[in-house]
């Protein structure tokens, strides 16, 4: 019988739309909220992190109403406590500087969401806080602009990142977690994740494949520059030679409660988390960048967006500001997309940031793209299969 566990079984078939970008800003909000509740941040820190998450509990209007052309920017992201805080670390400014109020819509901006909203000739949203897969779904079905790089600043992040028809806002890593005191050396990249001889015990691999499929590539033994495009029967086959080792995570918060538990002694899971659990272990569980797997998320502008293109760039060259990127970083741990900012990190929080040159040195940059090609089976993008293909192998 296979020992493959799942903390909850609602949890193995997620919507197809979800992304890592998404969950994991969804994390975001829930970290800043429990160190908040901690202790270990001020409101004030709080409040200016979930700002610029975009997050809100519902949607903010201003004297009762909706956004109106050239005076009001919407912005949609996955939700939060934080209207007033959104307002004073980006309303405020934004309005000095341009005129334009700023709207925040914590609904969340999910792609099927978006599309139906261009289909219809109704967008009610300006700027989208989303994720490279849905960058490039939502590019597909025609329902995005182009980014104005005339008006934002391509040089403020990640060249990788700099899409066509979205543009980084921040980054954030899938890393190898292991706990010090239960191996018997610490690990240095997927090879060793997947020595069950040398490194006994069980490990944990996200329920969906995107940045879990990196890392089996690299365990059979490719380097970074050959990972893709990604031989699926390969990295199916490798996820199969260890999967009675391993549990399955859904939510960062799992992921963390199995280290927290005992239950694994080694993880790919987001840097967030890891970062989280070396603080309460007091440095008994903590990562190597060797190997990790970086992406970003992404901010995106809806065909026909009521505020207009340029009111909707400007509001995203806005948010490439150093200061504010540091706050999410402080926060939780959240890289910095414009590299200025990650220079600001003071050097004894340059290990927790993904976008550190010497960290970013050792790691991939995720390929969003591939993920999104045609995979020749059945009409099948290569997430479309690669989803069904890791499902059915821990299933089994």
């Amino acid at each position: 019988m296979s020992l493959i566990k799942t903390l909850y079984e609602k949890d193995l078939y997620p919507e197809i739309e979800d992304s890592a970008e998404s969950d994991f800003a969804r994390d975001c909000i829930q970290i800043a909220s429990e160190r908040l509740a901690k202790g270990e941040i001020d409101r004030r820190t709080f409040m200016k992190a979930i700002a610029f998450l975009g997050a809100a509990p519902a949607v903010m209007t201003l004297g009762g109403k909706t956004a109106q052309a050239a005076e009001e920017v919407v912005v949609v992201n996955w939700g939060g406590p934080a209207v007033e805080a959104y307002t004073q670390a980006f309303g405020v400014p934004f309005e000095k500087a341009t005129g334009v109020k700023v709207v925040i819509d914590g609904t969340g901006p999910l792609g099927s969401k978006i599309k139906a909203m261009v289909d219809a000739n109704a967008v009610t949203w300006d700027v989208c806080d989303t994720g490279t897969g849905t960058t490039l779904v939502l590019e597909k079905q025609g329902v995005l602009q182009k980014i104005d790089y005339g008006i934002v600043d391509k040089s403020k992040m990640q060249e990788k990142f700099a899409y066509e028809y979205g543009c980084a806002n921040y980054m954030f890593s899938f890393i190898l977690a292991y706990n010090k005191t239960k191996v018997p050396s610490a690990p240095t990249g997927w090879a060793d994740f997947w020595d069950l001889e040398k490194f006994p015990g069980y490990r944990t691999l996200r329920k969906q494949p995107n940045g879990m499929l990196e890392a089996c590539m690299m365990a059979a033994g490719k380097d970074k520059d050959s990972i893709y495009p990604i031989d699926l029967d390969l990295a199916i086959g490798k996820l199969k030679e260890i999967k009675d080792y391993v549990i399955a995570w859904g939510s960062g918060s799992q992921s963390q409660e199995l280290f927290r538990t005992g239950e694994v002694i080694m993880g790919d899971i987001w840097h967030t988390r890891a970062n989280l659990l070396n603080q309460e272990t007091n440095g008994d569980v903590t990562w190597t960048w060797e190997q990790g797997i970086v992406t970003a998320g992404m901010w995106n502008v809806p065909n026909n967006n009521p505020a207009g293109t340029k009111t909707a760039m400007e509001f995203i060259a806005s948010a490439q500001d150093p200061e504010q990127q540091l706050v999410l970083f402080n926060a939780m741990g959240n890289g910095p997309a414009n590299p200025a900012a990650a220079a600001q990190v003071p050097d004894d929080k340059k290990y927790i940031d993904p976008g550190q040159p010497e960290n970013l040195a050792k790691q991939v940059l995720q390929n969003g793209p591939w993920y999104q090609e045609d995979s020749g089976v059945r009409n099948l993008t290569n997430d479309e299969l690669s989803r069904e293909m890791w499902l059915d192998a821990l299933s089994s």
